[in-house]
């Protein structure tokens, strides 16, 4: 085979990628990955892995300090330079020579540069030394190049200087001020950090809540506690204009109430936006710029022979790392069977080829002090759809197991419950440690578990997870 011949290229060399490429090469296929940036992508330097690094000692501290005992232990606040130290040590000081040496260990190819289609299974790599470098795909291309913040165009943002999430996980400072815009998991989360690494925190948000993806429980738990912990939340507003007089000075914004707020740093935590708009798209048929429209074994529609697949953020299908991994494993194994001239079964809900998941279980942590997580759907999705359901809720702090897990917990969990069907299509949790849940939580829901079955499914004694015992409790009545 031509050194540049491969059976599958892949354009993106993060998480996605890797596993595309990793499960299409166990299927027996060459594969060559193509990365402009870091191998290891967003969620490795500036998203998933500096984030949870980062908030991990704000729920240490705070779990310390909500158990008596412990609590007269701590006499003290972060050390904000640890904390960032530790930070740094997760994403190997931006270096990413150790993931580059996993994909040669899994005999994946790395080309280093900016990758661009060039027509039916080409893609032409500006390599960094200026050169360009031919890559022909035998069986497919898959496009893994993820999404970026979307940043709003408003008067004086680009003078403003504005942090976006990669700023905003890899900042070597505490800032003194920080405006956040936008009340979603990106907003929340660095809120979260920022405020307890001492920063004075303003989290302005366009709509009414927090976490609008969420039940609304969620998003009111949130904003509880970061007002608890000092920042100021603001709903129901939004910036107008900013304003930098220069990269030293501070950013005043002004607001849809006619105030103005003056800050040291401002993020804006207000959407993504796919990194589609100059990878030779409109070379294969493509609208550059757009989210890539999928089937469910992630090959992109209308693209004549079906050669070419979008996996992860680049189909807009669910913008979370673990289910763009979830893509990859499918992606990767349909690439194979197609390959090897097996027939798939591609619409068959929960079959090997096929990512039911990101239509009906799509777990999500929200990795704040309390954590919010929750998969499938909401009560108001679910009546949307058109389900007869029974929504269950449960004080948290009435269960046993979180009782002893921190004095006073505070949350709650909410189970809908589709009637016609006897099973779970979402489940919702809200509290200290509840990230731990999520796992059982996303079996019960994909697994399509009847109701009468999950009663035999016996929660420990006393661990949070007896949660789901009263949750039962409460549908049985």
């Amino acid at each position: 085979m031509p050194a540049d011949e491969y059976d599958v290229i892949v354009i993106g060399a993060g998480p996605v990628g890797e596993n595309v490429a990793d499960r299409a090469h166990a299927t027996g296929l060459s594969a060559v990955v193509v990365e402009s940036e870091l191998v290891g992508g967003d969620c490795s330097y500036w998203a998933c892995i500096p984030s949870k690094a980062l908030l991990r000692p704000v729920s240490a501290l705070a779990d310390a300090r909500r158990v008596a005992g412990a609590a007269q232990a701590v006499d003290g606040g972060l050390n904000a330079e640890a904390v960032l130290a530790r930070r740094t040590s997760f994403v190997s000081d931006w270096q990413d020579d150790g993931q580059a040496a996993w994909l040669d260990s899994v005999a994946v190819d790395l080309v280093r540069g900016h990758g661009r289609l060039d027509g039916p299974r080409r893609v032409v790599v500006e390599t960094p030394d200026g050169s360009s470098r031919t890559l022909t795909a035998r069986h497919a291309v898959a496009v893994c190049t993820g999404s970026r913040a979307a940043l709003p165009d408003l008067p004086g943002i680009v003078e403003a200087r504005p942090w976006t999430s990669r700023e905003a996980t890899s900042s070597k400072e505490v800032p003194r001020r920080l405006a956040v815009v936008g009340g979603g998991a990106v907003g929340v989360e660095m809120a979260t950090v920022w405020q307890a690494l001492g920063a004075e925190v303003t989290v302005l948000v366009r709509g009414d809540r927090l976490l609008p993806r969420m039940e609304p429980f969620a998003g009111e738990l949130v904003a509880g506690a970061l007002t608890e912990a000092g920042a100021s939340v603001r709903t129901g507003i939004s910036v107008e204009s900013l304003e930098r007089p220069s990269p030293d000075r501070p950013v005043t914004l002004t607001l849809s109430d006619g105030g103005r707020l003056e800050a040291d740093e401002v993020l804006f935590a207000t959407g993504r936006a796919p990194r589609t708009d100059d990878i030779g798209l409109e070379t294969v048929g493509c609208e550059p710029g757009n989210w890539l429209t999928v089937d469910d074994s992630c090959r992109v529609k209308g693209v004549h022979g079906g050669w070419l697949y979008a996996v992860g953020d680049a189909n807009g299908r669910a913008l979370l790392t673990h289910q763009g991994k979830y893509q990859a494993r499918i992606a990767g194994s349909a690439i194979g069977a197609r390959a090897a001239g097996v027939p798939l079964l591609e619409t068959d809900r929960w079959g090997a080829h096929a990512a039911t998941a990101d239509h009906d279980a799509v777990p999500q942590v929200v990795f704040t002090d309390p954590e919010a997580t929750s998969v499938g759907l909401t009560a108001a999705e679910a009546e949307d759809r058109g389900l007869r359901v029974r929504v269950v809720d449960q004080d948290m702090g009435e269960v046993a197991g979180a009782a002893l897990y921190a004095d006073g917990y505070r949350g709650r969990a909410r189970m809908v419950v589709d009637l016609d069907r006897e099973v779970i299509v979402g489940l919702t949790f809200v509290g200290p440690g509840v990230s731990e849940l999520l796992h059982s939580a996303s079996i019960a829901v994909a697994g399509e578990v009847p109701m009468d079955r999950l009663w035999h499914a016996v929660p420990s004694f006393p661990s949070v997870s007896e949660v789901w015992l009263r949750l039962l409790e409460g549908y049985r009545g």
